[in-house]
C-alpha cells in the first residue's frame, strides 16, 4: 500500500468496519470502465475513495490496473487503507480534494490515466457517525465538514450568514420551496440562542413548515441539511473544477463514470460531457477540421438510474444518476 501524505485535507470519526457500505451501481460502473482498464499498465483514479468499496472492486476486477484514490477525510483514508492493504503497491491513497487531481497526477508522474470514477454521495461512514452532524435522524453537533481540520461548520453558517444568503443556499442547493419560511424561523431563533446541534434545527424546520409540505418527500429537514452540507464543503465549486480536470487527464480511449445524487451535480456533469461531445465548428464548413471535432463520446443516453432491486437492497442508491463518457481525441491545440 503506497500512502502519500498530502496537504491539509482530513477529517475525523471513529466507527470501524466496511460491512455496512454497499457501493452504489457498482457492477454498472465496473462494466462501463472495463474497456479502458482491461489492459496491462492501466491507471484508474477513484476520486471519492470513502470506505474503499469501489476501489476494492476496481483492483479485484482489473488485476493489471494501478489505482490512485483520493479523499479529503483522514478517517476514510485510514479505514480504506486497511481494506486495500492486500493489494500492496497497486494502490496509492492520497489525502486531497478531487479538484486537486491535476496536482496529484503531476506529483505521481502520471501524464494520463485510463479510467476515472466519481461517487459524489456522502460516504456511509459520515452519515452513520453521529458526531459528524450530517444526519438529521439523530442529534449531533452541526458540523458537516468532510474535512474537520479546515473551513467553517454548518452551525457557523446558520449563526452568521445574512438571511438573504441563507435563503439563496436553501433554494439553490436544497431546492427547498419553503426557504423563506425556514430562514425566518432560523433568524428568529438564532437571536435567542446560537445553533449548535442538529435536533433543534430539525424541530424548527418541522414547526415552520405548513402541513401540506410535511406530507411529501420524506424527512422535511432533508433538503436543508443537503444545502448546508454543499455550502460547508464547497461541493459544487469543487465539482465545477474537478470534472473538466478529470476529462482532461484521460488518455485517448480512457473512460470516466460519475455517480451524482441530486439534480445540481447531475446537471453540471451533463454540461461538461455534452460540451466535450459537441462539434464546435462554425456552421457551414464543408469539412470539419480536427480541432473542432468532439473530444468525448457519451456512454449513457441521459442519466442511468439504479434498478428497483438495488434500491430495495440499498435505500441510499435511490437518488443516484450515472453518466459516462469516453475520450476519443486529444485536446484541441
Amino acid at each position: 500500500m503506497v500512502r502519500e501524505a498530502h496537504s491539509h485535507k482530513g477529517g475525523g470519526g471513529r466507527q470501524e468496519g466496511q460491512s455496512r457500505h454497499v457501493p452504489v451501481m457498482l457492477q454498472r460502473c465496473l462494466d462501463m470502465l472495463a474497456p479502458a482498464l482491461e489492459r496491462p499498465g492501466a491507471v484508474v483514479v477513484d476520486c471519492t475513495l470513502g470506505l474503499g468499496g469501489h476501489s476494492e472492486a476496481l483492483l479485484t476486477r482489473f488485476p493489471e490496473a494501478r489505482l490512485v484514490a483520493l479523499d479529503r477525510d483522514k478517517e476514510a483514508l485510514r479505514l480504506s487503507g486497511e481494506r486495500l492493504a492486500p493489494f500492496g503497491d497497486r494502490a496509492t491513497l492520497v489525502h486531497a480534494v478531487y479538484d486537486e487531481l491535476p496536482d496529484v497526477l503531476d506529483r505521481l508522474g502520471l501524464p494520463h490515466v485510463h479510467g476515472v470514477l466519481f461517487d459524489l454521495g456522502v460516504s456511509s461512514m459520515q452519515l452513520d457517525e453521529a458526531d459528524r452532524g450530517f444526519a438529521y435522524a439523530q442529534d449531533a453537533p452541526l458540523d458537516m465538514r468532510m474535512d474537520q481540520t479546515t473551513g467553517i461548520s454548518a452551525a457557523e453558517v446558520l449563526n452568521t450568514y445574512p438571511p438573504g444568503e441563507l435563503v439563496r443556499i436553501l433554494r439553490a442547493y436544497g431546492e427547498e420551496k419553503q426557504a423563506k419560511r425556514i430562514v425566518s424561523a432560523i433568524v428568529r431563533e438564532r437571536e435567542k440562542e446560537p445553533f449548535s446541534n442538529s435536533a433543534r434545527l430539525v424541530e424548527l424546520i418541522r414547526d415552520s413548515l405548513p402541513q401540506a409540505a410535511k406530507r411529501t418527500g420524506g424527512n422535511p429537514a432533508k433538503r436543508t441539511f443537503q444545502a448546508l452540507r454543499i455550502e460547508v464543503n464547497g461541493e459544487l465549486t469543487v465539482l465545477e473544477r474537478a470534472i473538466p480536470a478529470a476529462v482532461k487527464a484521460l488518455a485517448v480511449g480512457g473512460r470516466i463514470a460519475v455517480l451524482s445524487y441530486h439534480s445540481l451535480e447531475d446537471r453540471l456533469v451533463k454540461q461538461v460531457f455534452a460540451a466535450g461531445a459537441a462539434n464546435t465548428a462554425p456552421p457551414g464548413l464543408p469539412v470539419v477540421p480536427e480541432r473542432y471535432q468532439p473530444r468525448l463520446k457519451l456512454l449513457t443516453r441521459g442519466a442511468e438510474l439504479p434498478t428497483e432491486e438495488e434500491v430495495a437492497e440499498n435505500r441510499r442508491a435511490a437518488p443516484a444518476r450515472l453518466r459516462g463518457a469516453q475520450r476519443i481525441r486529444e485536446e484541441a491545440e
